[in-house]
């Protein structure tokens, strides 16, 4: 099974005082519609949050994850992933998605996983909008993983993603799921628009 990792840790700054992770999204918390998607592949899910946010935890509370409350969160996004990622069970890949991308549906993240079998030779298994620009979610195979734990600044796994670029497979998702990423008021208005 390929451990899928939700990294909900952002501090949501450019919400002005709201936390979009918990905008609702079809009556829902946006981060529990998240791990609902991830929970209906049938792989397991883990959530790693601010040790600080207990409302993301409630958001989820009931769900057959594992919740993983990181200090390091509080570094930016390199810090959830190095500690999200160390936090993982042994594995020979795994998949990092956002947490605050409301339009990806579990058969995307499905289409990503499978992606590994129908391409062995990659590292990288990117989802990508229809048109082919990259996006999310990500799996990485498991050889990359100790990269992770070099991780600093909010740059995120931009850094990995480039060292292994001849060996990234894109996998084109309907429409521009693989990049909708609601990260102000504004977004969000036009999104519900």
């Amino acid at each position: 099974m390929i451990p899928i990792l939700i990294l909900a840790g952002g501090q949501s700054r450019r919400m002005r005082g709201r936390d979009k992770l918990l905008e609702p999204v079809g009556g829902i918390p946006l981060l529990r519609h998240v791990a609902l998607q991830a929970l209906a592949t049938g792989h397991p899910v883990h959530v790693a949050t601010l040790s600080t946010s207990p409302e993301r935890g409630l958001a989820i509370v009931g769900l057959d994850l594992v919740l993983h409350r990181l200090d390091a969160a509080r570094e930016g996004q390199s810090g959830t992933l190095r500690a999200g990622v160390a936090a993982l069970p042994a594995c020979e890949a795994f998949l990092v998605m956002l947490g605050d991308m409301p339009d990806i549906r579990a058969e995307d993240i499905a289409a990503v996983i499978a992606a590994r079998g129908r391409r062995p030779d990659a590292r990288i298994w990117r989802g990508a909008a229809e048109d082919g620009t990259p996006g999310h979610p990500i799996l990485f195979d498991g050889t990359l993983r100790e990269e992770f734990a070099r991780l600093s600044g909010d740059e995120g796994g931009k850094d990995i993603v480039a060292r292994h670029r001849d060996k990234m497979h894109l996998v084109p998702l309907p429409g521009r799921r693989a990049l909708t990423d609601l990260d102000t008021p504004e977004d969000w208005e036009a999104w519900r628009g």
